[in-house]
Protein backbone atom coordinates (compact mmCIF):
# COMPACT_ATOMS: atom_id res chain seq x y z
CA UNK A 1 0.00 0.00 0.00
CA UNK A 2 2.81 2.42 0.87
CA UNK A 3 4.57 1.73 -2.42
CA UNK A 4 1.45 2.18 -4.48
CA UNK A 5 0.70 5.42 -2.61
CA UNK A 6 4.17 6.80 -3.44
CA UNK A 7 3.77 5.84 -7.10
CA UNK A 8 0.38 7.50 -7.32
CA UNK A 9 1.76 10.71 -5.78
CA UNK A 10 4.39 10.97 -8.52
CA UNK A 11 1.98 10.60 -11.42
CA UNK A 12 0.16 13.77 -12.67
CA UNK A 13 -3.47 14.07 -11.66
CA UNK A 14 -6.46 16.20 -12.48
CA UNK A 15 -7.54 18.97 -10.00
CA UNK A 16 -10.39 16.79 -8.71
CA UNK A 17 -8.08 13.81 -8.22
CA UNK A 18 -5.43 16.05 -6.67
CA UNK A 19 -7.95 17.39 -4.13
CA UNK A 20 -9.04 13.85 -3.27
CA UNK A 21 -5.44 12.72 -2.80
CA UNK A 22 -4.62 15.71 -0.58
CA UNK A 23 -7.68 15.06 1.53
CA UNK A 24 -6.71 11.40 1.92
CA UNK A 25 -3.13 12.31 2.79
CA UNK A 26 -4.40 14.87 5.32
CA UNK A 27 -6.53 12.22 6.96
CA UNK A 28 -3.61 9.78 7.05
CA UNK A 29 -1.25 12.41 8.53
CA UNK A 30 -3.95 13.39 11.02
CA UNK A 31 -4.13 9.76 12.18
CA UNK A 32 -0.34 9.24 12.24
CA UNK A 33 0.74 12.23 14.38
CA UNK A 34 2.39 11.58 17.76
CA UNK A 35 3.00 7.80 17.34
CA UNK A 36 -0.50 7.00 16.25
CA UNK A 37 -2.25 9.36 18.66
CA UNK A 38 -4.28 12.29 17.37
CA UNK A 39 -2.75 15.74 18.19
CA UNK A 40 -5.96 17.75 18.07
CA UNK A 41 -4.46 21.02 19.33
CA UNK A 42 -1.85 21.04 16.58
CA UNK A 43 -4.44 20.50 13.87
CA UNK A 44 -6.80 23.14 15.26
CA UNK A 45 -4.02 25.73 15.55
CA UNK A 46 -2.91 24.93 12.01
CA UNK A 47 -6.45 25.39 10.70
CA UNK A 48 -6.84 28.67 12.58
CA UNK A 49 -3.59 29.96 11.05
CA UNK A 50 -4.77 29.05 7.57
CA UNK A 51 -8.15 30.71 8.24
CA UNK A 52 -6.53 33.95 9.44
CA UNK A 53 -4.24 33.98 6.42
CA UNK A 54 -7.22 33.48 4.11
CA UNK A 55 -9.11 36.33 5.78
CA UNK A 56 -6.11 38.65 5.39
CA UNK A 57 -5.80 37.74 1.73
CA UNK A 58 -9.54 38.32 1.30
CA UNK A 59 -9.38 41.78 2.90
CA UNK A 60 -6.37 42.86 0.85
CA UNK A 61 -8.02 41.57 -2.32
CA UNK A 62 -11.31 43.38 -1.56
CA UNK A 63 -9.49 46.63 -0.81
CA UNK A 64 -7.53 46.42 -4.05
CA UNK A 65 -10.64 45.63 -6.09
CA UNK A 66 -12.61 48.40 -4.40
CA UNK A 67 -9.85 50.92 -5.04
CA UNK A 68 -9.58 50.02 -8.73
CA UNK A 69 -13.36 50.02 -9.13
CA UNK A 70 -13.77 53.42 -7.46
CA UNK A 71 -11.01 54.87 -9.63
CA UNK A 72 -12.64 53.42 -12.74
CA UNK A 73 -16.08 54.85 -11.84
CA UNK A 74 -14.64 58.30 -11.02
CA UNK A 75 -12.74 58.41 -14.31
CA UNK A 76 -15.82 57.30 -16.20
CA UNK A 77 -17.95 60.02 -14.56
CA UNK A 78 -15.34 62.69 -15.27
CA UNK A 79 -15.08 61.69 -18.92
CA UNK A 80 -18.85 61.62 -19.36
CA UNK A 81 -19.14 64.98 -17.61
CA UNK A 82 -16.57 66.54 -19.92
CA UNK A 83 -18.34 65.10 -22.95
CA UNK A 84 -21.73 66.41 -21.75
CA UNK A 85 -20.36 69.87 -20.95
CA UNK A 86 -18.54 70.07 -24.28
CA UNK A 87 -21.65 69.03 -26.19
CA UNK A 88 -23.84 71.49 -24.27
CA UNK A 89 -21.41 74.34 -24.93
CA UNK A 90 -21.22 73.51 -28.63
CA UNK A 91 -25.00 73.25 -28.87
CA UNK A 92 -25.40 76.59 -27.12
CA UNK A 93 -22.87 78.26 -29.44
CA UNK A 94 -24.57 76.75 -32.49
CA UNK A 95 -27.96 78.03 -31.35
CA UNK A 96 -26.54 81.51 -30.79
CA UNK A 97 -24.99 81.50 -34.25
CA UNK A 98 -28.19 80.33 -35.82
CA UNK A 99 -30.25 83.06 -34.16
CA UNK A 100 -27.65 85.77 -34.49
CA UNK A 101 -26.38 85.08 -37.98
CA UNK A 102 -22.96 86.22 -36.86
CA UNK A 103 -19.97 84.75 -35.01
CA UNK A 104 -20.64 83.96 -31.37
CA UNK A 105 -17.59 81.85 -30.55
CA UNK A 106 -16.38 84.39 -27.99
CA UNK A 107 -19.53 84.07 -25.85
CA UNK A 108 -18.75 81.79 -22.89
CA UNK A 109 -21.33 79.54 -21.34
CA UNK A 110 -22.27 80.28 -17.75
CA UNK A 111 -21.74 76.60 -16.90
CA UNK A 112 -18.10 76.58 -17.97
CA UNK A 113 -16.68 77.00 -14.47
CA UNK A 114 -19.73 76.12 -12.39
CA UNK A 115 -21.52 73.01 -11.24
CA UNK A 116 -22.14 70.44 -13.96
CA UNK A 117 -25.22 68.26 -13.57
CA UNK A 118 -25.09 64.60 -14.58
CA UNK A 119 -27.51 61.72 -14.28
CA UNK A 120 -26.96 59.81 -11.02
CA UNK A 121 -28.97 58.17 -8.26
CA UNK A 122 -29.14 59.07 -4.59
CA UNK A 123 -26.70 57.21 -2.42
CA UNK A 124 -29.30 55.67 -0.11
CA UNK A 125 -31.24 54.28 -3.07
CA UNK A 126 -28.12 52.38 -4.06
CA UNK A 127 -27.27 51.32 -0.50
CA UNK A 128 -30.80 50.04 0.20
CA UNK A 129 -30.25 47.43 -2.51
CA UNK A 130 -27.75 45.80 -0.11
CA UNK A 131 -29.48 43.54 2.40
CA UNK A 132 -27.19 44.56 5.26
CA UNK A 133 -28.01 48.26 4.85
CA UNK A 134 -31.71 47.61 4.35
CA UNK A 135 -31.73 45.77 7.67
CA UNK A 136 -30.76 49.02 9.43
CA UNK A 137 -33.78 50.67 7.80
CA UNK A 138 -35.94 47.81 9.09
CA UNK A 139 -34.54 48.36 12.59
CA UNK A 140 -35.75 51.97 12.55
CA UNK A 141 -39.19 50.78 11.45
CA UNK A 142 -39.24 48.30 14.34
CA UNK A 143 -38.33 51.14 16.73
CA UNK A 144 -41.23 53.19 15.37
CA UNK A 145 -43.59 50.28 16.00
CA UNK A 146 -42.35 50.07 19.59
CA UNK A 147 -42.91 53.83 20.05
CA UNK A 148 -46.48 53.44 18.80
CA UNK A 149 -47.19 50.46 21.07
CA UNK A 150 -45.72 52.18 24.13
CA UNK A 151 -47.77 55.33 23.51
CA UNK A 152 -50.97 53.36 23.02
CA UNK A 153 -50.36 51.27 26.14
CA UNK A 154 -49.58 54.29 28.33
CA UNK A 155 -52.66 56.14 27.05
CA UNK A 156 -54.80 53.05 27.64
CA UNK A 157 -53.51 52.71 31.20
CA UNK A 158 -53.93 56.41 31.99
CA UNK A 159 -57.19 57.10 30.15
CA UNK A 160 -58.77 53.65 30.05
CA UNK A 161 -59.09 53.91 26.26
CA UNK A 162 -56.98 54.19 23.13
CA UNK A 163 -56.15 57.84 22.43
CA UNK A 164 -55.45 58.58 18.74
CA UNK A 165 -55.85 62.35 18.70
CA UNK A 166 -52.34 63.44 17.58
CA UNK A 167 -52.93 66.75 19.30
CA UNK A 168 -49.26 67.75 19.00
CA UNK A 169 -49.34 67.42 15.20
CA UNK A 170 -52.64 69.31 15.01
CA UNK A 171 -51.14 72.14 17.06
CA UNK A 172 -47.78 72.24 15.24
CA UNK A 173 -49.39 72.48 11.78
CA UNK A 174 -52.22 74.78 12.82
CA UNK A 175 -53.54 77.72 10.77
CA UNK A 176 -52.55 75.92 7.59
CA UNK A 177 -54.77 78.02 5.25
CA UNK A 178 -52.62 81.03 6.15
CA UNK A 179 -49.52 79.00 5.27
CA UNK A 180 -50.93 78.08 1.85
CA UNK A 181 -51.98 81.68 1.10
CA UNK A 182 -48.56 83.00 2.15
CA UNK A 183 -46.74 80.43 0.03
CA UNK A 184 -48.85 81.21 -3.03
CA UNK A 185 -48.09 84.92 -2.61
CA UNK A 186 -44.37 84.25 -2.27
CA UNK A 187 -44.27 81.88 -5.23
CA UNK A 188 -46.28 84.02 -7.64
CA UNK A 189 -44.31 87.15 -6.77
CA UNK A 190 -41.04 85.23 -7.19
CA UNK A 191 -42.21 83.90 -10.54
CA UNK A 192 -43.28 87.25 -12.00
CA UNK A 193 -41.26 90.08 -10.46
CA UNK A 194 -37.61 88.92 -10.78
CA UNK A 195 -38.12 87.51 -14.27
CA UNK A 196 -39.91 90.66 -15.44
CA UNK A 197 -37.19 92.92 -14.00
CA UNK A 198 -34.47 90.85 -15.61
CA UNK A 199 -36.27 90.75 -18.95
CA UNK A 200 -36.75 94.52 -19.00
CA UNK A 201 -33.14 95.15 -18.03
CA UNK A 202 -31.59 92.66 -20.46
CA UNK A 203 -33.74 93.54 -23.49
CA UNK A 204 -32.65 97.20 -23.50
CA UNK A 205 -29.21 97.00 -21.91
CA UNK A 206 -27.09 96.94 -25.07
CA UNK A 207 -29.02 99.76 -26.79
CA UNK A 208 -29.03 101.93 -23.65
CA UNK A 209 -26.76 104.98 -23.57
CA UNK A 210 -26.69 104.85 -19.74
CA UNK A 211 -25.98 101.22 -19.03
CA UNK A 212 -24.63 101.82 -15.52
CA UNK A 213 -27.65 103.86 -14.44
CA UNK A 214 -29.97 101.30 -15.99
CA UNK A 215 -28.26 98.49 -14.08
CA UNK A 216 -28.39 100.46 -10.82
CA UNK A 217 -32.09 101.20 -11.26
CA UNK A 218 -33.18 97.63 -11.97
CA UNK A 219 -30.71 96.28 -9.40
CA UNK A 220 -32.25 98.52 -6.73
CA UNK A 221 -35.74 97.32 -7.64
CA UNK A 222 -34.55 93.73 -7.44
CA UNK A 223 -32.95 94.28 -4.02
CA UNK A 224 -36.14 95.95 -2.74
CA UNK A 225 -38.11 92.89 -3.80
CA UNK A 226 -35.63 90.56 -2.12
CA UNK A 227 -35.55 92.51 1.15
CA UNK A 228 -39.12 93.81 1.47
CA UNK A 229 -41.29 91.51 -0.62
CA UNK A 230 -39.55 88.19 -0.13
CA UNK A 231 -37.76 88.96 3.14
CA UNK A 232 -39.84 91.17 5.42
CA UNK A 233 -43.30 90.20 4.12
CA UNK A 234 -43.42 86.49 5.01
CA UNK A 235 -41.72 87.08 8.37
CA UNK A 236 -44.28 89.75 9.23
CA UNK A 237 -47.19 87.43 8.35
CA UNK A 238 -45.72 84.63 10.47
CA UNK A 239 -45.36 86.87 13.53
CA UNK A 240 -48.57 88.82 12.98
CA UNK A 241 -50.77 85.71 12.83
CA UNK A 242 -48.83 83.84 15.56
CA UNK A 243 -48.41 80.72 13.48
CA UNK A 244 -47.40 77.54 15.36
CA UNK A 245 -43.83 76.21 14.98
CA UNK A 246 -44.22 73.70 12.11
CA UNK A 247 -46.31 76.14 10.06
CA UNK A 248 -43.65 78.80 10.64
CA UNK A 249 -40.93 76.42 9.49
CA UNK A 250 -42.75 75.80 6.21
CA UNK A 251 -43.08 79.52 5.45
CA UNK A 252 -39.55 80.50 6.53
CA UNK A 253 -37.79 77.61 4.79
CA UNK A 254 -39.72 78.34 1.59
CA UNK A 255 -38.77 81.99 1.96
CA UNK A 256 -35.07 81.10 2.21
CA UNK A 257 -35.34 78.61 -0.67
CA UNK A 258 -36.97 81.10 -3.04
CA UNK A 259 -34.49 83.81 -2.00
CA UNK A 260 -31.55 81.55 -2.90
CA UNK A 261 -33.14 80.45 -6.18
CA UNK A 262 -33.79 84.02 -7.33
CA UNK A 263 -30.22 84.98 -6.48
CA UNK A 264 -28.92 82.04 -8.54
CA UNK A 265 -31.15 82.93 -11.49
CA UNK A 266 -29.85 86.51 -11.60
CA UNK A 267 -26.26 85.54 -10.81
CA UNK A 268 -26.11 83.02 -13.68
CA UNK A 269 -27.84 85.12 -16.35
CA UNK A 270 -26.45 88.62 -15.80
CA UNK A 271 -22.87 87.66 -16.87
CA UNK A 272 -24.26 86.16 -20.07
CA UNK A 273 -26.04 89.40 -20.97
CA UNK A 274 -22.92 91.45 -20.16
CA UNK A 275 -20.76 89.14 -22.29
CA UNK A 276 -23.24 89.38 -25.18
CA UNK A 277 -23.21 93.20 -24.99
CA UNK A 278 -19.42 93.23 -24.87
CA UNK A 279 -19.29 91.14 -28.04
CA UNK A 280 -21.79 93.52 -29.74
CA UNK A 281 -24.00 90.55 -30.48
CA UNK A 282 -27.57 91.10 -31.64
CA UNK A 283 -28.60 87.96 -29.78
CA UNK A 284 -29.54 88.51 -26.13
CA UNK A 285 -29.28 85.24 -24.13
CA UNK A 286 -32.72 85.48 -22.53
CA UNK A 287 -33.83 82.49 -20.43
CA UNK A 288 -37.29 81.12 -21.12
CA UNK A 289 -40.01 81.61 -18.57
CA UNK A 290 -40.78 77.88 -18.72
CA UNK A 291 -37.18 77.12 -17.76
CA UNK A 292 -37.38 79.58 -14.89
CA UNK A 293 -40.66 78.02 -13.71
CA UNK A 294 -39.10 74.56 -13.86
CA UNK A 295 -36.11 75.84 -11.86
CA UNK A 296 -38.38 77.12 -9.07
CA UNK A 297 -39.63 73.58 -8.47
CA UNK A 298 -36.60 71.44 -9.30
CA UNK A 299 -34.57 70.32 -6.23
CA UNK A 300 -31.44 72.37 -6.87
CA UNK A 301 -30.37 75.92 -6.05
CA UNK A 302 -28.10 76.33 -9.10
CA UNK A 303 -29.84 77.71 -12.21
CA UNK A 304 -29.27 76.16 -15.62
CA UNK A 305 -31.22 76.53 -18.85
CA UNK A 306 -31.55 72.74 -18.98
CA UNK A 307 -30.84 69.77 -16.75
CA UNK A 308 -30.36 66.05 -17.41
CA UNK A 309 -33.80 64.43 -17.48
CA UNK A 310 -35.05 60.90 -17.02
CA UNK A 311 -37.22 59.45 -19.80
CA UNK A 312 -40.23 58.63 -17.58
CA UNK A 313 -41.79 59.08 -14.14
CA UNK A 314 -42.01 56.18 -11.70
CA UNK A 315 -45.18 57.07 -9.82
CA UNK A 316 -44.81 54.10 -7.47
CA UNK A 317 -41.44 55.55 -6.43
CA UNK A 318 -43.04 58.97 -5.84
CA UNK A 319 -45.81 57.50 -3.68
CA UNK A 320 -43.27 55.48 -1.71
CA UNK A 321 -41.18 58.56 -0.95
CA UNK A 322 -44.19 60.63 0.14
CA UNK A 323 -45.33 57.72 2.33
CA UNK A 324 -41.86 57.65 3.91
CA UNK A 325 -42.07 61.41 4.57
CA UNK A 326 -45.41 60.86 6.31
CA UNK A 327 -43.91 57.99 8.29
CA UNK A 328 -40.99 60.19 9.40
CA UNK A 329 -43.48 62.86 10.49
CA UNK A 330 -45.28 60.40 12.76
CA UNK A 331 -41.92 59.04 13.89
CA UNK A 332 -40.87 62.53 15.03
CA UNK A 333 -44.25 62.93 16.74
CA UNK A 334 -43.69 59.81 18.84
CA UNK A 335 -40.10 60.84 19.61
CA UNK A 336 -41.36 64.15 21.03
CA UNK A 337 -44.28 62.53 22.88
CA UNK A 338 -42.28 59.70 24.46
CA UNK A 339 -38.80 61.23 24.90
CA UNK A 340 -39.05 65.03 24.89
CA UNK A 341 -42.30 66.23 26.47
CA UNK A 342 -41.92 64.09 29.64
CA UNK A 343 -38.37 65.41 30.00
CA UNK A 344 -39.05 69.13 29.52
CA UNK A 345 -42.63 69.50 30.73
CA UNK A 346 -41.60 70.21 34.35
CA UNK A 347 -38.08 71.43 33.66
CA UNK A 348 -38.87 74.99 34.77
CA UNK A 349 -39.90 73.80 38.21
CA UNK A 350 -36.23 73.12 38.98
CA UNK A 351 -33.64 75.88 39.47
CA UNK A 352 -31.31 76.39 36.54
CA UNK A 353 -27.90 75.06 37.61
CA UNK A 354 -25.03 73.02 36.23
CA UNK A 355 -26.43 69.65 37.34
CA UNK A 356 -29.80 70.26 35.69
CA UNK A 357 -28.07 71.46 32.52
CA UNK A 358 -25.72 68.46 32.24
CA UNK A 359 -28.52 65.94 32.85
CA UNK A 360 -30.74 67.75 30.37
CA UNK A 361 -28.07 67.71 27.65
CA UNK A 362 -27.25 64.02 27.97
CA UNK A 363 -30.92 63.03 28.22
CA UNK A 364 -31.53 65.01 25.02
CA UNK A 365 -28.86 63.29 22.93
CA UNK A 366 -31.00 60.29 21.91
CA UNK A 367 -34.09 62.25 20.80
CA UNK A 368 -31.86 64.91 19.25
CA UNK A 369 -30.00 62.38 17.11
CA UNK A 370 -33.25 60.67 16.11
CA UNK A 371 -34.72 64.01 15.02
CA UNK A 372 -31.54 64.78 13.04
CA UNK A 373 -31.62 61.43 11.21
CA UNK A 374 -35.36 61.73 10.56
CA UNK A 375 -34.95 65.25 9.15
CA UNK A 376 -32.15 64.06 6.89
CA UNK A 377 -34.03 61.02 5.62
CA UNK A 378 -37.41 62.76 5.25
CA UNK A 379 -36.24 65.92 3.50
CA UNK A 380 -32.86 65.36 1.84
CA UNK A 381 -33.68 61.86 0.63
CA UNK A 382 -37.45 61.29 0.40
CA UNK A 383 -38.86 64.77 -0.26
CA UNK A 384 -36.21 65.87 -2.76
CA UNK A 385 -36.24 62.53 -4.56
CA UNK A 386 -40.03 62.61 -4.84
CA UNK A 387 -39.99 66.03 -6.53
CA UNK A 388 -36.99 65.07 -8.66
CA UNK A 389 -38.87 62.00 -9.89
CA UNK A 390 -42.02 63.98 -10.69
CA UNK A 391 -39.94 66.53 -12.61
CA UNK A 392 -37.75 63.80 -14.19
CA UNK A 393 -34.70 65.55 -12.74
CA UNK A 394 -31.85 63.05 -13.14
CA UNK A 395 -29.10 64.42 -10.87
CA UNK A 396 -30.05 63.02 -7.45
CA UNK A 397 -26.84 63.78 -5.55
CA UNK A 398 -28.54 65.76 -2.77
CA UNK A 399 -26.07 64.45 -0.18
CA UNK A 400 -22.99 62.27 0.02
CA UNK A 401 -21.74 59.75 2.57
CA UNK A 402 -21.52 62.28 5.40
CA UNK A 403 -21.78 59.48 7.97
CA UNK A 404 -18.28 58.30 6.95
CA UNK A 405 -16.73 61.74 7.50
CA UNK A 406 -13.54 61.88 9.53
CA UNK A 407 -13.52 65.68 9.59
CA UNK A 408 -16.10 68.38 10.06
CA UNK A 409 -14.88 70.04 6.87
CA UNK A 410 -15.97 66.96 4.93
CA UNK A 411 -19.20 66.70 6.94
CA UNK A 412 -20.18 70.25 6.01
CA UNK A 413 -19.56 69.48 2.33
CA UNK A 414 -21.47 66.21 2.24
CA UNK A 415 -24.40 66.65 4.66
CA UNK A 416 -26.46 68.90 2.36
CA UNK A 417 -24.94 69.12 -1.12
CA UNK A 418 -27.83 71.26 -2.42
CA UNK A 419 -27.11 74.13 0.00
CA UNK A 420 -23.35 73.55 -0.05
CA UNK A 421 -23.24 74.07 -3.83
CA UNK A 422 -25.02 77.42 -3.47
CA UNK A 423 -22.70 78.56 -0.67
CA UNK A 424 -19.63 77.39 -2.55
CA UNK A 425 -20.39 79.02 -5.91
CA UNK A 426 -22.19 82.20 -4.82
CA UNK A 427 -20.56 82.93 -1.46
CA UNK A 428 -17.11 81.36 -1.28
CA UNK A 429 -16.05 81.63 -4.95
CA UNK A 430 -17.55 85.09 -5.41
CA UNK A 431 -15.69 86.27 -2.31
CA UNK A 432 -12.45 84.83 -3.71
CA UNK A 433 -13.06 86.42 -7.13
CA UNK A 434 -13.54 89.85 -5.51
CA UNK A 435 -10.78 89.84 -2.88
CA UNK A 436 -8.32 87.32 -4.30
CA UNK A 437 -7.08 83.85 -3.42
CA UNK A 438 -5.02 85.21 -0.53
CA UNK A 439 -8.19 85.54 1.53
CA UNK A 440 -9.38 81.91 1.48
CA UNK A 441 -9.59 81.81 5.28
CA UNK A 442 -11.67 85.00 5.27
CA UNK A 443 -13.90 83.52 2.57
CA UNK A 444 -14.46 80.42 4.69
CA UNK A 445 -15.28 82.59 7.70
CA UNK A 446 -17.72 84.56 5.56
CA UNK A 447 -19.46 81.34 4.47
CA UNK A 448 -19.78 80.20 8.08
CA UNK A 449 -21.15 83.59 9.10
CA UNK A 450 -23.79 83.62 6.35
CA UNK A 451 -24.87 80.06 7.15
CA UNK A 452 -24.98 80.72 10.90
CA UNK A 453 -27.04 83.91 10.49
CA UNK A 454 -29.58 82.19 8.23
CA UNK A 455 -29.90 79.20 10.58
CA UNK A 456 -30.37 81.45 13.60
CA UNK A 457 -32.86 83.65 11.74
CA UNK A 458 -34.97 80.61 10.83
CA UNK A 459 -34.94 79.27 14.40
CA UNK A 460 -35.66 82.68 15.95
CA UNK A 461 -38.68 83.29 13.73
CA UNK A 462 -39.99 79.73 14.01
CA UNK A 463 -39.66 79.48 17.81
CA UNK A 464 -40.69 83.07 18.47
CA UNK A 465 -37.66 83.99 20.57
CA UNK A 466 -34.00 84.91 20.14
CA UNK A 467 -31.63 82.43 21.75
CA UNK A 468 -28.41 82.25 19.68
CA UNK A 469 -27.36 78.71 20.59
CA UNK A 470 -27.18 77.64 16.94
CA UNK A 471 -25.18 80.74 16.01
CA UNK A 472 -22.65 80.14 18.80
CA UNK A 473 -22.26 76.47 17.93
CA UNK A 474 -21.90 77.27 14.23
CA UNK A 475 -19.55 80.25 14.45
CA UNK A 476 -17.69 79.07 17.54
CA UNK A 477 -17.35 75.32 17.80
CA UNK A 478 -18.15 74.75 14.13
CA UNK A 479 -15.25 76.93 12.99
CA UNK A 480 -12.88 75.42 15.55
CA UNK A 481 -13.76 71.85 14.56
CA UNK A 482 -13.51 72.80 10.89
CA UNK A 483 -9.83 73.72 11.36
CA UNK A 484 -8.94 71.06 13.96
CA UNK A 485 -10.78 68.15 12.33
CA UNK A 486 -9.68 68.96 8.79
CA UNK A 487 -9.39 66.75 5.73
CA UNK A 488 -5.95 65.42 6.68
CA UNK A 489 -7.53 63.60 9.62
CA UNK A 490 -8.08 60.01 8.53
CA UNK A 491 -8.87 56.78 10.29
CA UNK A 492 -11.80 55.36 12.27
CA UNK A 493 -10.96 57.27 15.46
CA UNK A 494 -11.67 60.59 13.76
CA UNK A 495 -15.03 59.33 12.56
CA UNK A 496 -15.83 58.38 16.18
CA UNK A 497 -14.79 61.87 17.32
CA UNK A 498 -16.96 63.46 14.63
CA UNK A 499 -20.02 61.42 15.66
CA UNK A 500 -19.40 62.14 19.36
CA UNK A 501 -19.28 65.88 18.73
CA UNK A 502 -22.36 65.66 16.52
CA UNK A 503 -24.31 63.75 19.18
CA UNK A 504 -23.30 66.23 21.87
CA UNK A 505 -24.23 69.19 19.68
CA UNK A 506 -27.70 67.78 19.02
CA UNK A 507 -28.21 67.27 22.75
CA UNK A 508 -27.21 70.87 23.47
CA UNK A 509 -29.54 72.26 20.79
CA UNK A 510 -32.56 70.22 21.83
CA UNK A 511 -32.02 70.81 25.54
CA UNK A 512 -31.50 74.58 25.49
CA UNK A 513 -34.17 75.40 22.93
CA UNK A 514 -36.72 73.15 24.67
CA UNK A 515 -35.94 74.70 28.05
CA UNK A 516 -36.39 78.18 26.61
CA UNK A 517 -39.64 77.20 24.88
CA UNK A 518 -41.27 75.90 28.07
CA UNK A 519 -39.89 78.77 30.14
CA UNK A 520 -41.60 81.27 27.86
CA UNK A 521 -44.84 79.31 28.14
CA UNK A 522 -44.72 79.16 31.94
CA UNK A 523 -43.22 82.59 32.65
CA UNK A 524 -44.71 85.11 30.21
CA UNK A 525 -43.84 88.81 30.45
CA UNK A 526 -46.81 91.13 30.09
CA UNK A 527 -44.88 94.37 29.47
CA UNK A 528 -41.58 93.19 28.00
CA UNK A 529 -38.83 95.58 27.03
CA UNK A 530 -36.48 95.08 24.11
CA UNK A 531 -33.86 93.52 26.37
CA UNK A 532 -36.42 91.03 27.66
CA UNK A 533 -36.68 89.58 24.16
CA UNK A 534 -32.90 89.06 24.11
CA UNK A 535 -32.42 87.58 27.59
CA UNK A 536 -32.97 83.82 27.98
CA UNK A 537 -36.12 83.25 30.03
CA UNK A 538 -35.05 79.76 31.11
CA UNK A 539 -32.28 81.18 33.31
CA UNK A 540 -34.69 83.04 35.59
CA UNK A 541 -38.06 81.37 35.09
CA UNK A 542 -37.90 79.39 38.33
CA UNK A 543 -37.74 82.65 40.33
CA UNK A 544 -41.24 83.54 39.19
CA UNK A 545 -42.92 80.24 40.14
Amino acid sequence: NLKSRRLSSRTPATPEEDGTVRKAEGIQSFRAISNGRVDVEHVISRKMQLKRKAEQLKLSLMKEVDGHFSEFVENLIEESTLLESASSISNFSAACAEKDGRKSRGLKSSTEHGKIFISRRSLLDELFEVNHIRTIYHMFIALLILFIFSTLLVDFIDEGRLVLEFDLLVYAFGKFPIVIATWLSMFLSTLMIPYSLFHLWASGYQASSHQTLRSLFFGTLFMLFQIVGLGFGPAYIVVKHSLPPASRFIVILEQVRLFMKVHSFVRENVPRVLASAKEKSTFVPMPKVTGYLYFLFVPTLIYRDSYPRNPSIRWSYVLTKFAQVLGCLFYAYYVFVRLCIPLFHNISQEPFNLRVLVLCIFNSILPGVLVLLLAFFAFLHCWLNAFAEMLRFADRMFYKDWWNSTSFANYYRTWNVVVHDWLYYYTYKDFISIFGKRFKAAAMLYVFMVSAIVHEYALAICFGFFYPVMFILFMGFGMIFNFILHDRRKGPIWNVIMWTALFLGQGVLLCLYSQEWYARQYCPLYNPTFLDYLKPRSWTCYLQL
